[in-house]
């Protein structure tokens, strides 16, 4: 990916020093020093942020959208440096815990309070879940025509070990009025402009949602500090709904009386038709609606895609299924593009919203080249489609089956 670092003058461009900056998780010492046209060692060799692995896709990097290729989200419990990244600003350049604080505020809480880290960690109860989080947009590449945004594939989803409080326990102690029907969030990340009028996104969900179990104000993942890119200090944790409503470096939550009315909450943002469109439809907004649960997805995480194998030789298929507020009953595979099916060993999940792995083990006929296709049924019985969804503006929710190619010799 060809990047441009400096301004028409030679400088380096202030989003390159702060992009910089947030993915070495410290300040740049003399940077008003830098040359003209000279690069910085950390931005010339690199193409990911800090603690990437080094196989990842960038799909962009102002702001930093990475994906995962689907042979590298194996594990049971996705490590961060294979967290996929979907960010709408500039992170925040540091995280100073001495002067970070969380705000409850808004029309429906009975009063505002301020909390710290530490009023967080000793005034109520911690909780870890294991969480699944799928962006909108995953398999945006599929729909035809092309819809806008990053051209994600398939990997845009994790399921990690987040630890924190539970957001209902924090929001009850401010209170609670009975008129709340849905929480807003805030964040420290800053808008590409630059201008601090503006809110790169202030995304939220229904107090349903918002006080389930689940749903967490967390500061660990997988037991350590959340690294820069995913949110740190606080960050909101909702599984089984898009990933941008769990809301990264959180530094205010309101509690609304009307549908939460912040940045990407309108329009055809993290929006469907609300009927089926032919594609390249334009849809009026008031035709929209907010995208919820997820569909039933799966992924095929091993082997990659383009595996060759001997004749007679087994296949040991696994991989991870999932279907937001919803459990999945039901894995299958196909070799034979969907004509007949074969049961697959599901596992039960690790606590509810956490995805389910599978596994099956599979023979071919004989030489030739074949694609093994994946089939998750969620608990209500809608099973995934064999071929792309309904087209919308934006092409969310695309939860095709995932299919891996594999060549028998």
């Amino acid at each position: 990916m060809k990047k441009s670092f400096h301004d028409r003058r030679g400088f380096l461009k202030k989003s390159a020093l702060a992009s910089l900056t947030a993915a070495l998780g410290t300040e740049v010492a003399f940077a008003d020093k830098i040359p003209r046209n000279y690069t910085p060692l950390a931005l010339e060799g690199s193409e990911l942020p800090a603690g990437k692995d080094k196989n990842l896709t960038v799909l962009s990097d102002r702001p930093w959208n990475v994906e995962t290729p689907a042979h590298l989200l194996d594990d049971a419990v996705t490590p961060a440096d294979k967290m996929f990244i979907r960010n709408n600003g500039n992170p925040p350049a540091d995280v100073d815990l001495k002067t970070w604080t969380l705000t409850i505020d808004g029309e429906s809480a009975k009063e505002k309070k301020t909390f710290t880290m530490q009023d967080l960690k000793t005034k109520f109860k911690a909780h870890t879940y294991q969480l699944t989080l799928e962006c909108g947009g995953n398999g945006r590449n599929g729909y035809n025509p092309p819809a806008s945004g990053n051209q994600w594939s398939e990997g845009a989803v994790s399921c990690a070990e987040w630890t924190g409080v539970r957001l209902r326990d924090v929001l009850e102690s401010v209170g609670i009025k009975s008129d709340a029907v849905y929480i807003g969030y805030y964040g420290n990340d800053t808008h590409l402009s630059g201008d601090p009028k503006k809110d790169p996104i202030s995304r939220g969900v229904p107090m349903h949602k918002a006080l389930e179990d689940e749903t967490l104000l967390a500061w660990a993942l997988n037991g350590q500090d959340i690294p820069i890119m995913h949110g740190p200090p606080l960050r909101l944790v909702i599984g089984g709904w898009p990933a941008s409503t769990s809301g990264k470096w959180l530094n205010r939550i309101s509690i609304r009386n009307i549908v939460h009315d912040g940045e990407k909450m309108g329009g055809d943002s993290y929006r469907v038709p609300a009927y089926p469109v032919e594609p390249g439809a334009k849809v009026p907004d008031e035709d929209m609606k907010i995208i919820e649960s997820m569909p039933v997805k799966s992924l095929i995480t091993y082997p990659r895609s383009g595996a060759i194998l001997e004749t007679g030789q087994t296949l040991d298929l696994r991989g991870h299924a999932w279907a937001g507020d919803l459990a999945v009953k039901e894995m299958m595979v196909s070799l034979d593009y969907g004509s007949t099916w074969q049961k697959c060993d599901l596992k039960a999940p690790k606590n509810r919203l956490a995805w389910q792995h599978w596994t099956a083990k599979v023979k071919f006929p004989g030489p030739g080249y074949y694609e093994v296709w994946a089939k998750a049924t969620d608990s209500q019985g809608k099973s995934q489609p064999m071929v792309i969804p309904a087209w919308n503006p934006k092409g969310y929710i695309n939860n095709a089956c995932h299919r891996i190619a594999v060549k028998v010799v």
